[in-house]
């Protein structure tokens, strides 16, 4: 096998793995400005929509626990935890 055929060889095998990829789709997907836009700002919205709530359940989840641990009437961290436990909850 000469070196020209070895080269034939990669290319092929370069083109099969493109082919396996979808690349033409992907690139097709590429020309595509107003899809392209179109799909990033979905996928921003559900990424922020996905932090509020996730963020929303870990505050109430905090809230929670601090509110078992004042509670407990802990003598140095039991006032502060009441206060900001307090604070949060007239922002509310």
């Amino acid at each position: 096998m000469d070196r020209a055929d070895r080269e034939v060889k990669k290319i092929r095998e370069l083109a099969n793995t493109l082919e396996k990829m979808k690349f033409g789709d992907y690139v097709e997907y590429l020309g595509n400005t107003k899809r392209v836009l179109i799909t990033n700002f979905i996928s921003g919205l559900a990424r922020g929509l996905g932090m509020a709530i996730g963020f929303s359940i870990l505050g109430a989840i905090t809230i929670y626990f601090l509110t078992k641990l004042a509670n407990k009437n802990l003598p140095i961290i039991g006032k502060f935890i009441t206060e900001i436990v307090k604070i949060v909850q007239d922002n509310l």
